[in-house]
């Protein structure tokens, strides 16, 4: 017992000294989950909205792929970006492989189906509720995607927050594709996973704080921005 609380006075003692290999491996962590979530919005949210607009054969096929996507293992993600980016894969000749972009590349194909899946449900609600009037105005379909888009971007941050956090938190494809290479790659996650193992349970703890701490932080900024947006929606024109 009081090797653990050793342990944790360590660590905080490297959160409030700022240690520096500590804000390297937080630094590294979030500058790969922002652009990876970054892409992921680039891609999902007009995905999910033109699934929720657009009617095709095969269309509740796409949304049931796009549904159980959200599910992906993460270790079957890290292994094909690992396929792609291997000196014998198609792409391997980016050179890529364990570096931060093949993290970022995982943490995309991640978190686009989760991003597109919670921006389609959000955009067919509103599809709903303005499809007549874009109609009548003849809005085309390019425009109309960014119409809905802008009118549900408050609704759409709580998307964009559950990729961040789900970004933040992942393990197993980053481990993979990125090697854990000590400040190169080595992410929160990783870091906690390979201190805990060497027994340094001092950083372990400080970095699992923080990572705690911004987990708490995103799902806290994702329930207030629901709740405002709900308020908002319920507050008379």
């Amino acid at each position: 017992m009081a090797e653990i609380a050793d342990a944790f006075a360590a660590a905080l003692r490297l959160i409030v000294g700022l240690d520096a290999e500590l804000a390297q491996i937080i630094g590294l962590s979030i500058r790969v989950s922002l652009t990876a979530v970054v892409l992921a919005a680039i891609v999902g949210l007009p995905a999910g909205a033109a699934l929720a607009v657009f009617r095709f054969p095969g269309r509740r096929g796409v949304v049931v792929l796009l549904n159980a996507l959200m599910g992906l293992p993460p270790v079957v993600v890290g292994l094909a970006v690992y396929l792609l980016l291997s000196r014998s894969g198609p792409i391997g000749f980016l050179g890529w492989l364990f570096t931060p972009a093949a993290m970022v590349v995982a943490q995309t194909i991640l978190i686009a189906p989760l991003i597109a899946a919670v921006a389609r449900q959000s955009m067919a609600e509103l599809w709903a509720e303005y499809a007549d009037e874009l109609r009548s105005l003849g809005v085309g379909p390019a425009r109309t995607i960014a119409t809905l888009l802008w009118d549900g971007r408050f609704g759409l941050l709580t998307a964009i927050l559950a990729g961040f956090g789900r970004a933040s938190a992942e393990v197993g494809a980053v481990i993979m594709v990125g090697g854990n290479i000590a400040h190169v790659t080595r992410t929160m996650t990783t870091a906690i996973a390979l201190e805990t193992a060497k027994g340094e349970l001092a950083l372990a703890l400080g970095l699992g704080i923080v990572l705690l701490a911004i987990s708490i932080g995103v799902n806290a900024a994702a329930y207030l921005v629901g709740e405002a947006t709900r308020a908002s929606e319920a507050s008379p024109a």
